[in-house]
């Protein structure tokens, strides 16, 4: 294909990660994580992110608290919380580290090789940003079906359910590992297009030409 070339592949992976990156951050800080709704009082509705949980009533609107204590989280937040900042300065070296190794970028020129490892590196950052994302996610999806199917509590007892920002921190997740994946592609593309074209005149080939030779005179 005329457009699949070695500089579209490299730029599509930046973007795919850019995108996956501001995706991870806003979701990081959003506090809708998690979402409960008492049938018992409707016109409350309970949010919790990492950071913070809210209240919102048709009468005051949205009101949002800090936790008082990181101590006192359940450990699914605390683990979550180190992992997304993790996956967020992760993805951001990703993209500093990939930059210069891009074609057309007059940084690194005439050296192809460290523009090479650039890009493998920013491929393995790229990773490590997607699944330092996807775990934390997965994790607080986990322990909210364990605790809303958790036969201990009274079924008129309201429960948290999936808010939007796990929604949106799976895509993310998966976005950093296809961009990470994207500049591995790139690499492997521009790899075939340096490789050295084949010598016919070479002497195995000139045995062979030979060989093939006798044959059809026998």
């Amino acid at each position: 294909m005329v457009f699949l070339t070695t500089k579209m592949m490299q730029r599509s992976a930046l973007f795919v990660t850019f995108g996956g990156l501001v995706t991870c951050l806003v979701t990081t800080f959003l506090p809708l994580w998690k979402t409960m709704n008492s049938d018992l009082n409707e016109v409350e509705n309970w949010f919790s992110g990492l950071w913070h949980m809210c209240l919102y009533t048709e009468e005051v609107g949205i009101q949002c608290k800090a936790y008082d204590t990181l101590m006192g989280l359940p450990l699914d937040l605390q683990i979550s919380r180190v992992l997304m900042l993790v996956s967020v300065g992760t993805g951001g070296l990703a993209l500093l580290a990939a930059f210069p190794g891009l074609e057309g970028v007059d940084m690194c020129v005439g050296q192809p090789d460290l523009k090479r490892r650039l890009l493998i590196l920013g491929g393995v950052l790229s990773w490590v940003s997607g699944l330092t994302t996807l775990a934390p996610v997965s994790i607080v999806a986990y322990t909210t079906v364990v605790e809303f199917w958790d036969q201990g509590f009274p079924d008129v007892m309201p429960r948290w359910e999936y808010g939007e920002a796990m929604f949106s921190g799976w895509f993310g997740g998966l976005a950093l590992v296809i961009g990470g994946t994207l500049f591995f592609v790139s690499v492997c593309m521009e790899d075939f297009d340096q490789r050295p074209p084949s010598v016919p005149n070479s002497p195995q080939a000139k045995h062979r030409s030979k060989h093939y030779l006798k044959t059809e005179v026998l």
